[in-house]
């Protein structure tokens, strides 16, 4: 399985407070998203703004796609929701 992240694809999602990223599975398009809750809790989102979460996003950007390159094997290529709980069981 062939799996991409394209440069500087990621935007705000306000109403599911997420960070929502492209992803390319053989490629073909996939959006992902990371939650507010796992960017403060692992990756130092200092408030639930969109600056300070996008800010995060950005400086994490290379271990949140490593976290989802694993997350997406395991769901064959399904888009997947990276929460607290699920990065705990990545990074376990």
């Amino acid at each position: 399985m062939r799996i991409e992240f394209p440069a500087g694809q990621r935007e705000w999602n306000g109403g599911e407070l997420t960070v929502d990223f492209a992803a390319k599975v053989d490629g073909a398009p996939v959006v992902c998203s990371i939650s507010v809750e796992a960017l403060q809790d692992h990756f130092g989102a200092a408030s639930t703004l969109e600056e300070d979460v996008l800010t995060a996003f950005d400086s994490s950007a290379k271990r949140i796609h490593s976290l989802c390159r694993r997350a997406l094997e395991g769901t064959d290529g399904d888009a997947v929701v990276l929460r607290s709980g699920l990065i705990r069981l990545l990074e376990a």
